[in-house]
């Protein structure tokens, strides 16, 4: 017979495990061998409804993105131009938890510090060179950078800022990256802290940059313009 001491341990250890597992997940993991987003679906959960498995075809796993083909990076304030496939352009990528990204630079443009939510992003270099890093959280604050030529590879831990800048200023680069989640998000964070709506107080963020009211003024008039399509 199982003793109640027992008995509270092993109910302790299946609440700590099944707790765990909530934490460490990203997106759900699949229930079945494909469960192609139904986006005309109104039913609203999290992610999206499965597409009848008999009307699936091989073109919901397909895209012609022309990821070959070279992506404007002028029409960008930051000069970087991400074009990201999510499962909103790739329905076949539902509960399959990854996602992909090519993201252009500009000589001497950047993709400015932003997070992602959901995902941890792996980067790998394909033409020039880009000085990427990331930032920890409260309180060290510890910058993790690095300079990364052709064919190298940098990893993002999901949640926390990170940049990538080319420093060269004659010459483009161009990188790829994979994310952990079908829908990875994306907050760049000067855009949603002075480019927000309804505007955060300038009260508030004057106390919280520690500079005068005029400054979160005039930040707060500027173009946020996104680099993402």
């Amino acid at each position: 017979m199982v003793s109640s001491s027992s008995s509270y341990f092993l109910l302790f250890a299946a609440i700590f495990a099944l707790s765990s597992w909530q934490a460490m997940a990203s997106d759900p993991s699949p229930l079945q061998d494909l469960c192609v987003a139904d986006n005309s679906s109104r039913v609203l959960v999290n992610g999206f409804v499965c597409k009848d498995p008999k009307v699936v075809t091989a073109e919901d796993f397909f895209l012609a993105a022309k990821l070959d083909m070279p992506r404007d990076t002028k029409i960008s304030k930051v000069g970087s131009n991400v074009t990201l496939i999510n499962v909103m352009k790739l329905p076949g990528l539902n509960t399959l938890g990854i996602s992909l990204a090519r993201i252009d630079y500009a000589p001497l443009g950047e993709n400015p510090p932003h997070t992602h939510p959901r995902a941890t992003e792996i980067l790998t270099v394909l033409e020039g060179t880009l000085y990427v890093g990331f930032v920890t959280s409260n309180t060290d604050n510890k910058l993790f950078s690095k300079v990364l030529n052709k064919g190298d590879v940098f990893v993002f831990p999901q949640g926390l800022i990170h940049f990538q800048f080319n420093p060269n200023p004659y010459k483009p680069a161009i990188a790829i990256a994979a994310l952990s989640s079908q829908n990875p998000g994306a907050i760049t964070i000067a855009n949603a802290v002075f480019g927000s709506k309804p505007m955060i107080s300038d009260d508030v963020l004057a106390k919280g940059f520690q500079v005068e009211k005029k400054t979160v003024d005039w930040l707060q008039a500027q173009f946020w313009a996104d680099n993402h399509n």
